[in-house]
């Protein structure tokens, strides 16, 4: 593990530990996270910490053709009680999934600079968002109820960061449509979930993850 500095760089990838950290320190610019993420490399810290950046060994990732559809959530999409729209509202996205509650987390990983980040990466044309919609019959309004967000790289790989859900399977909703719509080759989710895993993500080797790339 190293530190790194102003020069947009990064150690070889021997150098990560065990859990995947390659180094810590450098800045969340658009220039380095862009480079960063083509050589499949992010940065994943909390409040107060250095930046650190992983590559971990097993990359867990999408094929979208491999993508599991419950019979639940095939009846849940084919009654389309809901509206999926793109980058229509990036920035509330990444909020709603900084302060969603997660029954597995304690606080969030989506720092106050991680979120201007990818705000400015979106402003920039490297990261969108997926939203799913449902109409408020009370508020004669359609409100956010689920979405995602990630950087797109332009070479078909979808690299996921976060995703929330205000109402039942939302969230899948939007991930559900990532894979199946959107084009992607390949849907990086970085490290092992069971969530990720039971939707058919798996882990494949760092080597494989970035011929990808």
């Amino acid at each position: 593990m190293i530190w790194i500095g102003e020069e947009i760089s990064f150690p070889p990838y021997e150098v990560a530990n065990e859990d995947g950290v390659l180094a810590f320190g450098g800045d969340l610019s658009v220039e380095r996270l862009i480079y960063a993420y083509k050589k499949g490399i992010f940065p994943w810290f909390n409040e107060g910490e250095p930046i650190v950046w992983y590559a971990p060994k097993e990359r867990m990732v999408l094929f979208p053709e491999d993508v599991k559809v419950s019979k639940s959530m095939k009846q849940i999409l084919r009654k389309k009680d809901f509206i999926i729209t793109e980058n229509k509202v990036f920035a509330e996205v990444v909020f709603n999934c900084k302060y969603i509650s997660r029954h597995d987390q304690y606080g969030t990983w989506i720092t106050d600079d991680m979120e201007r980040a990818y705000i400015e990466l979106h402003k920039k044309g490297y990261a969108k968002s997926i939203e799913v919609w449902h109409f408020d019959a009370s508020q004669n309004k359609n409100k956010l109820v689920g979405g995602l967000y990630g950087v797109d790289l332009g070479n078909g790989v979808f690299c996921g960061e976060s995703m929330f859900s205000k109402a039942s399977n939302m969230s899948k909703v939007a991930f559900i449509h990532l894979a199946k719509n959107l084009g992607y080759k390949l849907i990086d989710c970085q490290v092992y979930n069971e969530h990720l895993a039971s939707l058919g993500a798996r882990e494949i080797d760092r080597e494989d993850f970035l011929k990808y790339l």
